[in-house]
């Protein structure tokens, strides 16, 4: 049974950071492109990030660049996400997913699998 499990998410002031973790199992983990994406109140999912199985590629959705990093530990099963100079629109809840396919990385139907999602809120 695959199972992607989020933490770090919590409440904080505009201009402060966090870091996001997701950790898998029952995944073979250093085959699967890892995406965040996020979703607010009454929006879509909308594509964050995305890091290639390798490691070897990320990409940004423009709102974030400069501001989050994606990471990956294959011998940890884990990917983070580190999240700098939030800012209130950054609120949502942060989900990563696995993309087994190798294709279309930044829509949210191309992935396999999702975790629960962990819930940002940064206050202004």
């Amino acid at each position: 049974q695959v199972q992607l499990v989020e933490s770090g998410g919590g409440l904080v002031q505009a201009g402060g950071s966090l870091r996001l973790s997701c950790t898998t199992s029952g995944l073979i983990f250093s085959s699967a492109t890892m995406g965040w994406f996020r979703q607010a109140p009454g929006k879509e999912r909308e594509f964050v990030v995305f890091i290639t199985w390798n490691g070897g590629s990320t990409y940004y959705a423009d709102a974030v660049l400069g501001r989050f990093t994606i990471s990956r530990d294959n011998a940890k099963n884990t990917v983070y996400l580190q999240m700098n100079s939030l800012t209130p629109e950054d609120t949502a809840v942060y989900y990563c997913g696995a993309n087994l396919a190798r294709r279309d990385y930044t829509s949210p139907w191309a992935y396999h699998y999702w975790g629960q999602g962990t819930q940002v809120t940064v206050s202004s």
